[in-house]
């Protein structure tokens, strides 16, 4: 089984006090590290009065949203057989409603990528769009193919390859190929695409690389 990797993207914005947030797992927090919950924990209890307590002191909506990210984040990061060729991104919608999509190779990834995530208690309901690949020697033979082709031992890109949760994904589907994730530069990001476009057999390659700057 190939190290695992999880790229979950956030966007959010603002209309008549709603939330919506976007996420995409992981990929980005697995190459450059998780920057950890943003929900800070509530303070001890004061010593309750009868007056209204300061609405200052509630918990903020948008908090709990990210501390929601987080723990989808880190119940998909735990999935045993998401591997580089599989792809989850998923959309949390002010409603709590969790959205995943994606492609993965195992109709078990897809189905357990649901378990886990149903028992947060700050989802409410799961809509699974997960696409399970269709079962194929050919694409099977590809994936292998690009995997060598990518990450090969004396290429630029090998470095990628050793981190425990490989930040580049290689989603094969009827000899078409789509490269997800993430890269340290623009340059990296071109050597991906021409090696998967050397690899024979292949109809057609996609490079939805995004480039994420390495901490300092």
């Amino acid at each position: 089984v190939f190290p695992a990797c999880l790229r979950l993207k956030l966007k959010e914005w603002r209309k008549s006090m709603r939330f919506r947030m976007v996420v995409a797992f992981f990929a980005v927090w697995a190459f450059v590290g998780s920057q950890g919950p943003v929900f800070a924990a509530l303070q001890n209890e004061r010593q309750e009065t009868p007056q209204l307590r300061d609405p200052s002191s509630r918990p903020n909506p948008n908090q709990i949203n990210v501390r929601a990210i987080e723990e989808v984040r880190h119940e998909l990061a735990m999935l045993p057989y998401y591997s580089v060729f599989d792809w989850i991104e998923g959309e949390l919608t002010s409603g709590d409603t969790l959205v995943l999509r994606g492609q993965v190779t195992r109709p078990t990834t897809k189905s357990d990528a649901e378990y886990r995530v149903k028992k947060i208690e700050s989802v409410a309901k799961v809509v699974n769009q997960i696409e399970t690949l269709p079962v194929s020697p050919s694409d099977d033979a590809i994936r292998i193919a690009m995997y060598r082709a990518i990450f090969k031992y004396d290429g630029p890109l090998f470095r990628y390859a050793t981190q425990a949760q490989v930040p580049i994904h290689i989603i094969v589907k009827n000899g078409r190929v789509t490269l997800k994730g993430v890269v340290a530069n623009d340059a990296d990001k071109q050597v991906a695409y021409t090696y998967a476009r050397g690899v024979p057999n292949v109809f057609e390659v996609t490079n939805e690389l995004q480039v994420v700057k390495e901490p300092a």
